[in-house]
C-alpha cells in the first residue's frame, strides 16, 4: 500500500469518525484491533470442507493477532442460514463470516434469501481453492474407474444416490452438472452440511458424493472412500494417482470449491485492513501451507475489491449452470 493511499485513507476515516459522532452512527473500530476475541461464523456443521480450513486458520490467526478466533458453526439451508445471521451481525470488526462457493450459487436456487452476498457484506479475501472430487463408498459401489461408475449408473438409473452439503451447494450443482454431462440420473440426498454427508458416505449409507477435496482428502488416503476423478484438466498433487476430468473424457467438468472471508457491511475500514493483514500472515505460516497442500488446496492472492469482483463473476457463472442443469430446491 503506498503512502498517498494511506494518507487518503486516514483522512477518510477521520471524516467518518466525525460524522459518526454527529449522526449517532457506529464509530470506527478502536485502534489496535483486535482488543478482544473475534467470532468467525462458519455456516456448516463441524467436519465439512469449510471447517477443515477454518479451524487451522483460527489457530494460526490467534498466534498472529494475539486474540482468539472463535468458530461458531451455524449450519442449515445450504449455508444460507449462517450467512443470514452473519449479515445481521454488529459491523464492528468482531464478527467475520467464512463462506464458500455455495454462497455464489445460492442466489440462483433460493428464491428468497434474507441477505445479498454482494451488497450486505464486505469482501475481504479468498482463503483457499480446491477442486471437486468424485468419491464413492467402495462397499456400495463396485466401480474401480469413472467409466465403470458411469456404466453402473446407466444400468441402474435413479437407484444410486449422492449426498450433498445441502440443496444449492457446490456439491449439489457438481452432481447435477455431472449428470448433465454424462447423461445419467443419480438421486440427490441433501444434508445440513458436508460433514454429515461425508460421515454417511463413509458409513455406507449413501453411494457417492461430489465433494471438495479439502474434506475428502484424508478419508481417500485412509481408504475409507474411493476417488474416481478430480475435476478440471490436471491431476492434483495431493492425489497424484487420481485422473483428472479431462483424462477420463469430461473436459468441461471444471468445478472448484473455494472458501472466502467476509465481514458485515459497515465494518470499519481500519478493521478490514488489519483483518486482511493478519489473515495473510496466518496463511504464510509453514503450518497452514502444509495443511493446505495436504488438502489439495491453493492459497489465492485475492483480496478486497478484486475478491468482490471474483464473487460477482462466480454468481453469474453459477446462474448459467443452474439454468442449464435445471437444478432446484427439493
Amino acid at each position: 500500500m503506498n503512502s498517498s493511499f494511506q494518507r487518503r485513507d486516514v483522512l477518510r476515516l477521520a471524516a467518518a469518525g466525525t460524522a459518526a459522532a454527529v449522526l449517532g452512527v457506529p464509530a470506527r473500530a478502536q485502534s489496535g484491533w483486535p482488543t478482544k476475541p473475534v467470532t468467525l461464523i462458519v455456516p456448516f456443521p463441524a467436519g465439512g470442507g469449510t471447517d477443515a480450513f477454518a479451524r487451522p486458520l483460527a489457530a494460526q490467526f490467534a498466534k498472529v493477532a494475539g486474540q482468539s478466533l472463535v468458530i461458531d458453526n451455524r449450519g442449515g439451508a445450504g449455508g444460507t442460514l449462517g450467512a443470514s445471521i452473519a449479515a445481521k451481525a454488529q459491523p464492528d470488526g468482531y464478527t467475520l463470516f467464512m463462506g464458500a462457493v455455495h454462497h455464489a450459487i445460492a442466489p440462483s436456487v433460493y428464491p428468497k434469501l434474507e441477505y445479498d452476498i454482494e451488497k450486505d457484506f464486505v469482501p475481504l479475501m479468498l482463503l483457499a481453492s480446491v477442486p471437486q472430487v468424485v468419491v464413492v463408498n467402495p462397499r456400495r459401489v463396485s466401480a474401480a474407474t469413472l467409466k465403470e461408475f458411469v456404466s453402473e449408473v446407466k444400468r441402474n438409473p435413479g437407484k444410486l444416490n449422492y449426498a450433498s452439503a445441502g440443496a444449492g451447494t457446490s456439491h449439489h450443482l457438481a452432481g447435477e452438472l455431472f449428470k448433465l454431462q454424462t447423461s445419467t440420473f443419480i438421486t440427490h440426498i441433501p444434508y445440513r452440511g458436508a460433514g454429515p454427508a461425508l460421515s454417511d458416505l463413509i458409513a455406507g449409507n449413501v453411494d457417492c458424493m461430489f465433494d471438495g477435496l479439502g474434506s475428502s482428502a484424508q478419508h481417500i488416503k485412509a481408504g475409507r472412500i474411493k476417488a474416481l476423478m478430480v475435476a478440471g484438466n490436471k491431476r492434483n498433487p495431493a492425489l497424484p494417482d487420481v485422473p483428472s476430468a479431462t483424462e477420463v473424457g469430461l473436459p468441461d467438468y471444471t468445478v472448484t470449491t473455494w472458501y472466502g472471508l467476509w465481514a458485515p457491511k459497515g465494518t470499519p475500514a481500519d478493521a478490514q485492513a488489519k483483518i486482511v493483514e493478519d489473515m495473510r500472515k496466518a496463511l504464510a505460516t509453514d503450518e497452514l501451507k502444509t495443511i493446505w497442500a495436504g488438502n489439495g488446496a491453493e492459497i489465492p492472492n485475492l483480496t478486497m475489491a478484486a475478491y468482490g469482483g471474483f464473487v460477482s463473476s462466480e454468481v453469474k457463472r453459477w446462474a448459467s449452470v443452474v439454468k442449464a442443469s435445471g437444478a432446484k430446491i427439493e
